[in-house]
């Protein structure tokens, strides 16, 4: 289930990979991207005698974005998977890693800003042999400003990922909230599983299923609709029995677990 140790395990975490990205941010941008910049504008020997550092930082990026990667792929894991809601814990993970990359090459790459080689001539192509220079296109002009636009574009992607990972954090609140209330406060019953789908998807080795559960209610008998993940031996079959607790004021909130187990594996319906 994912709780408190995750966000803390990906806090650990996002820290040095940040610094990890922020690191293969500034020795990309200054080893790959500036030879490619100047090359693309109007010095096409960008890579010539002269690109030693440039080499140097090639070689820093590679091992920057190998580090990197293998943290980035380390907090996906930790995230964990909720037995309660699949999806949440490695989406969790893929949005934390993404805003520690955004985050990191914006920062990496603001750096790099005042480091970015200016080229030869601005605004036109440098003549070749006796021709004569040629203007900048609109792409050239492009070009000219990515030292600003990486870190700039970089650094909205990061703001966007921080505002969809705060959401997730309170939907998920929210949603155990719920759960919580109609554990402690809501009606129990016994409901009956009359149809049953397999997902043909398996959650950490347990099978999930798509459930069609009907329980009496002080107005007649209701039919909810659940996702549950279950341990093998405890697969819900047709006619089963199932703990339903629910709420007589909201028809929304309807909470169902196997029953005579503690296994976390409830889903609203």
């Amino acid at each position: 289930m994912v709780g408190f140790e995750a966000p803390r395990r990906l806090w650990l975490l996002g820290v040095p990979t940040t610094l990890a990205w922020a690191a293969a941010g500034w020795s990309g941008a200054l080893g790959l991207l500036d030879g490619f910049r100047l090359m693309s504008l109007n010095r096409v020997d960008a890579w010539g005698a002269d690109a030693g550092p440039a080499v140097s930082l090639v070689l820093f990026f590679s091992v920057a974005v190998t580090v990197a990667s293998s943290l980035g792929f380390a907090m996906l894991w930790s995230a964990g998977m909720s037995l309660n809601r699949p999806g949440f814990g490695l989406g969790l993970g893929f949005r934390a890693g993404s805003l520690t990359t955004s985050l990191g090459v914006a920062l990496g790459s603001g750096v790099a800003i005042p480091s970015w080689t200016p080229p030869e001539s601005v605004g036109q192509r440098l003549p070749f042999l006796d021709g004569k220079a040629a203007p900048w296109s609109d792409v050239d002009w492009v070009v000219y400003y990515e030292p600003y636009l990486v870190p700039a574009v970089s650094a909205v992607v990061a703001l966007v990922l921080i505002v969809v990972l705060l959401r997730a954090f309170l939907r998920e609140g929210e949603a155990e909230d719920r759960a919580e209330a109609l554990r402690q406060r809501g009606r129990q019953v016994t409901g009956r599983v009359v149809h049953i789908e397999f997902t043909n998807v398996w959650v950490l080795g347990h099978p999930r299923f798509v459930v069609h559960v009907r329980f009496p209610t002080e107005t007649g008998e209701r039919t909810v609709v659940a996702t549950m993940v279950t341990p093998l031996f405890q697969a819900p079959s047709r006619g089963s029995a199932v703990v339903v607790r629910y709420d007589p004021q909201d028809a929304e909130a309807v909470l169902v677990e196997p029953e005579g187990t503690s296994y976390p594996g409830p889903l609203f319906g």
